[in-house]
């Protein structure tokens, strides 16, 4: 089953502050902030939810299609997405612009402070959901805004059932735009900071808005997740990591691992430890996609955390 990832494709650059923000910026002067931080590690690595979440995707072996926009300055993501053997039909070029770039900073506590110019990202619009049966499932991954408003209209529209991801972009959302997207997804997921921001926005409880979709599942990082489905509420506990080294991308791949699940119809606790178990293996890599585990040892990894085996 084909599934598109409408998303960002991106160039992170990754630097490492060797203490910790709380240390150097003072709560009672925020509105008067001028920090500065020595970051001698800095490495350059690819990036995007749309590049990260088709990345884990072909790990697992799904058939991954990213929709995005690119810059002039993409020719070795692209090239990378051949070696990879992930098909760029989707990918657009935006002329005169910058591929997505996001400068991230994290320090000792796995914080993180990013700067983001969305460059050929702000175009994602351009693109659009076929609505020719090539596609069975898909994702609204964090994008330019009118492209995710877009897509997700037209996921709706071809009655095809997608994951709506607000993730970083949620602010760009006011509480009608929420509830509509809510309405049209089959399924949506949010870290616990965002699913109390959406609480926020729409004055509605967690529990009503699990009601809205299919399924709502709430990320809560070492607690593990939580799938609101069937009027239960499912507790994903969190996969054995060997060694934490980077958080940049993990809750990407956990998307992945998501969306394998659901387009091999697994049950949702399998999806679910299989999410988990792809989201521990990411951390023990820097950069969003360096981990590279065969497919047999994802499976292997994930009994040693649950017990059995996802296939």
């Amino acid at each position: 089953m084909s599934t598109l990832i409408c998303g960002s494709i991106a160039f992170d650059s990754i630097m490492v502050f060797r203490g910790r923000f709380k240390d150097h910026i003072l709560p009672d002067q925020v509105h008067i902030l001028n920090v500065a931080f020595l970051v001698p590690q800095l490495r350059r690595e690819y990036g995007g939810t749309a590049g990260n979440i088709a990345y884990s995707l072909k790990l697992l072996g799904g058939d991954a299609l990213p929709m995005a926009t690119v810059g002039a300055d993409a020719a070795a993501y692209l090239q990378r997405f051949d070696q990879l053997g992930i098909r760029r039909t989707h990918l657009r070029e935006v002329a005169d612009s910058y591929t997505a770039q996001a400068f991230i900073t994290t320090d000792l506590d796995d914080n993180q402070i990013t700067a983001f110019h969305p460059g050929a990202m702000s175009m994602s619009q351009l693109n659009e959901v076929p609505g020719d049966g090539s596609v069975r499932l898909g994702i609204v991954a964090p994008d330019g805004r009118e492209g995710m408003i877009a897509h997700a209209t037209q996921f709706a529209e071809h009655g095809i059932p997608f994951i709506f991801d607000p993730g970083q972009g949620l602010p760009m959302f006011d509480a009608a735009e929420l509830d509509r997207f809510l309405g049209q997804a089959t399924y949506a997921v949010l870290n616990d900071y965002e699913a109390q921001l959406v609480v926020d926005k729409t004055g509605t409880a967690i529990e009503a808005l699990a009601h809205r979709v299919s399924a709502l599942i709430v990320t809560r990082g070492a607690q593990g997740s939580d799938i609101f489905v069937g009027g239960r509420v499912l507790h994903i506990p969190v996969a054995r990591t060997r060694r934490v080294v980077d958080p940049t991308g993990c809750g990407d791949a956990y998307r992945a691992g998501l969306l394998y699940g659901l387009a091999n119809g697994l049950d949702w606790e399998t999806t679910g430890r299989l999410a988990a178990a792809m989201g521990a293996l990411k951390i023990e890599h820097s950069g969003a996609q360096n981990h590279a585990p065969p497919r047999d040892e994802i499976a292997e990894r994930f009994s040693e955390s649950f017990g059995f085996r996802p296939w």
